[in-house]
C-alpha cells in the first residue's frame, strides 16, 4: 500500500456533528478531544512507513486514533473496527460520515506492524505530548515522578521438564512447516507420541527414575534433531529457524553431552541448575524475551514497565515516558536511560521523584551533572547492625578529609589506612578506610561502633559520597518529606493503568511488542486524562472506608 497524504484533514461532517451533539448533550470524552485538540495526528507523521507505489492506504491518522481508543477501552481489533462502524462518538473524533462502513480489522494489525518495523511506536505518545504542549498543558522543566509495575508475559508458566519438552516440540513444529519431507524421514514414530500434543496436556512421569529417564530421552531427541540440522544435507531454511536457535540455547544451558564411540550416540546428562539461575534463562520457547523475577513477595515471568508522569500543580497529570524491560532488569539500571530519553524528547524535569529502587550514588551524581535533574527519593537501605541501632555510631558520624585521605571517628581517632578497590560483582569503585586496633580496643565507644577488632569504613568516591549524604539529609527533613509525599500519586496512575487499561498483562509476545503496548497504553491514558481535564472532571480522592471515616 502507498500513502497519499491529505493536504488538509477533513472536518467533522455536519450530520455526524449534529447527531453526536444531540446524543451526548452532557458531553463525551471523544467529542471533547475533537473540539479542543482537533484530529491530533496527521498523515505526514507516518508517510515514511509506507512505500511510494501501490494501492492507496487507509488514512494512518485515523488508524493511530483508533489504536489509542482501542487501548483505552480494552478492545480487540475486531471490536475496534466494529466500533468505528457503529459508534457515533468514534465517528465524530475520526471525522467520518454516519454511513461510513469503516475498514477491515486486519488494517490495525498491519499498522502496528509498520510502527514496529520502523521503530516508530514512540510517535503515538510524542504526538499526544506535543499537542498538550501546544495547549499549554505540559510544563517545561517541571516536576515528574516515576514508578514501575510487573507485566505478565502472554505465555504459560513452565517447570523445567515442561520447558525442555515444549522447546523441542516448538522446534519440531517450526521445522515441519519449512521442511516437512525431510522431517518425516528423520522423525521416529515414538516422537509423535511424545511431541504431537502440548506438553501441558501430556501425563508426565512422576518424580523419580521414570521422570529422569523421560528428561534424558527428551535431551537425546533434541540432540538428534540438532545433529541432523548440522549435517550438510540438512535444508538451510530449517537450520536457520529462530525456534532451532532457541533449542540450541536451551539445550546448552540444561544438558551436558559426552562423545560416543564407534558410531554410538553420546551420553546425555542434565545439568545441575539451582533455582532460576542467571538472568538469561529462557522461560518459554514462545517468548524468549520474558524473564523470571521475584520481588517483594511477588514472582512472575514477563517484563517490567516504568511510567514517568508530570505532577505540576494546576496541570493535568500526563505520562511523558514509558520504558519496558525484561523482568530481571533492576530499576536502578534504567534511571539513566529514562533521563536520557526525557532529555532527547525535550521533557527533562527539574525534580524527579522516585522510590529507593531508582536511587543510588551513581544515579544521584549523573542526574545532576548530565541533565541538571534533582533526583529525589530515599537512598537504599543499609542492613548493617549499626543502621538498625539508633545509638550506634553511623558512617555519617565520621568526618572524611578527602584531601588528606583520612577519616576521623567521633572519638577523635584517625584512620590509619586508605585504599581504593573495585567491587568484583560490578566493578564499581569504592574506598576502604581502616582504623588501628590499638585505637579501637580501649575506646569506650567500641560496643556502639564495631563488633570486629577495629572499625573499617566502606565509602563511595567523594562526589557520590557527598551526593548520598545530601540526599539523606534532604529526605529526613520536614520539607523533604512533604515534597516526597507527591511521589505517591504515581501509584494511582499504575493502578489506573492496571485496572482500566490492562497494563499488567501483555497483549502480545516479545519485548518489542510489549514495549509498543506500554507506549500505546500511556498515550491512551493521556487521552483519557486530557478529556477529563477539558470536561472539568476532578481527580478522584483516596478511598476511605466508612469505618475509618468514624475516627476522623
Amino acid at each position: 500500500m502507498s500513502l497519499r497524504p491529505q493536504s488538509a484533514l477533513p472536518p467533522v461532517p455536519e450530520d455526524t456533528a449534529r447527531i453526536a451533539r444531540t446524543a451526548f448533550r452532557r458531553g463525551n470524552p471523544y467529542l471533547l478531544l475533537r473540539d479542543h485538540l482537533g484530529p491530533i495526528f496527521a498523515d505526514t507523521a507516518f508517510a515514511d512507513l509506507y512505500p511510494a507505489r501501490g494501492q492507496p492506504a487507509y488514512a494512518p491518522w485515523r488508524l493511530a486514533l483508533v489504536t489509542l481508543m482501542q487501548f483505552r477501552e480494552g478492545l480487540s481489533d475486531r471490536q475496534a473496527a466494529e466500533a468505528v462502524r457503529a459508534r457515533i462518538d468514534w465517528k465524530y473524533l475520526l471525522a467520518l460520515d454516519l454511513i461510513d462502513s469503516g475498514f477491515d480489522h486486519s488494517l490495525l494489525c498491519e499498522f502496528r506492524g509498520r510502527l514496529l518495523q520502523h521503530a516508530a511506536s514512540e510517535r503515538l505518545l510524542a504526538r499526544i505530548l506535543d499537542t498538550a504542549r501546544d495547549q499549554g498543558l505540559l510544563k517545561a522543566r517541571g516536576r515528574q515522578r516515576t514508578d514501575s509495575t510487573h507485566v505478565l508475559a502472554a505465555v504459560r508458566d513452565l517447570n523445567r521438564v515442561e520447558l525442555l519438552a515444549e522447546t523441542l516440540r516448538a522446534a519440531l513444529n517450526a521445522v515441519a512447516i519449512v521442511a516437512p519431507a525431510w522431517l518425516r524421514v528423520l522423525a521416529p514414530p515414538e516422537w509423535h507420541s511424545r511431541y504431537d500434543h502440548r506438553i501441558e496436556e501430556t501425563r508426565l512421569p512422576e518424580t523419580g527414575a521414570k521422570r529422569e529417564a523421560y528428561v534424558l530421552q527428551v535431551g537425546a531427541d533434541g540432540y538428534r534433531l540438532l545433529d541432523a540440522l548440522d549435517d550438510a544435507d540438512a535444508p538451510p531454511p530449517a537450520a536457520a529457524l529462530a525456534a532451532v536457535a532457541v533449542l540450541r540455547r536451551v539445550w546448552a544451558r540444561h544438558f551436558v553431552r559426552g562423545s560416543g564411540t564407534d558410531g554410538e550416540a553420546g551420553w546425555v546428562r542434565l545439568r545441575e541448575v539451582r533455582g532460576r539461575g542467571p538472568g538469561d534463562r529462557v522461560e518459554s520457547p514462545y517468548d524468549i524475551d520474558a524473564r523470571f523475577r521475584a520481588k517483594s513477595g511477588t514472582d512472575w515471568t514477563g517484563y517490567m514497565v516504568h511510567l514517568t508522569e508530570t505532577c505540576d500543580h494546576g496541570l493535568p497529570r500526563l505520562v511523558v515516558h514509558t520504558d519496558t524491560t525484561p523482568a530481571n532488569v533492576h530499576e536502578a539500571v534504567r534511571t539513566g536511560a529514562i533521563h536520557e530519553a526525557l532529555s532527547e524528547a525535550g521533557l527533562t524535569p527539574s525534580e524527579h521523584l522516585v522510590d529507593a529502587a531508582y536511587v543510588g550514588a551513581e544515579q544521584l551524581v549523573a542526574a545532576t551533572a548530565r541533565y541538571g535533574i534533582d533526583l529525589i527519593g530515599p537512598t537504599r537501605s543499609n542492613h548493617s547492625w549499626q543502621r538498625r541501632n539508633a545509638e550506634a555510631v553511623q558512617v555519617a558520624d565520621f568526618i572524611v578529609d578527602w584531601e588528606r585521605r583520612r577519616a576521623r571517628c567521633p572519638e577523635g581517632h584517625e584512620s590509619t589506612s586508605w585504599g581504593e578497590y573495585r567491587d568484583a560483582a560490578n566493578a564499581r569503585p569504592f574506598i576502604r578506610a581502616s582504623f588501628s586496633p590499638g585505637d579501637c580496643r580501649p575506646c569506650p565507644a567500641k560496643p556502639r561502633c564495631t563488633r570486629a577488632t577495629s572499625r573499617r569504613l566502606t565509602l563511595h568516591p567523594r562526589a557520590e559520597h557527598e551526593a548520598l549524604a545530601a540526599a539523606r539529609k534532604q529526605h529526613e527533613s520536614e520539607q523533604g518529606r512533604r515534597l516526597y509525599e507527591q511521589r505517591q500519586g504515581i501509584e494511582g496512575t499504575i493502578s489506573q493503568g492496571v485496572r482500566s487499561f490492562g497494563l499488567r498483562r501483555a497483549r502480545y509476545r516479545g519485548l518489542a511488542k510489549t514495549t509498543f503496548q506500554g507506549v500505546a497504553t500511556a498515550a491512551a491514558l493521556n487521552l483519557d486524562r486530557l478529556a477529563a481535564w477539558f470536561g472539568h472532571r476532578p481527580l478522584a480522592s483516596a478511598h476511605t472506608s466508612r469505618f475509618s471515616a468514624l475516627a476522623a
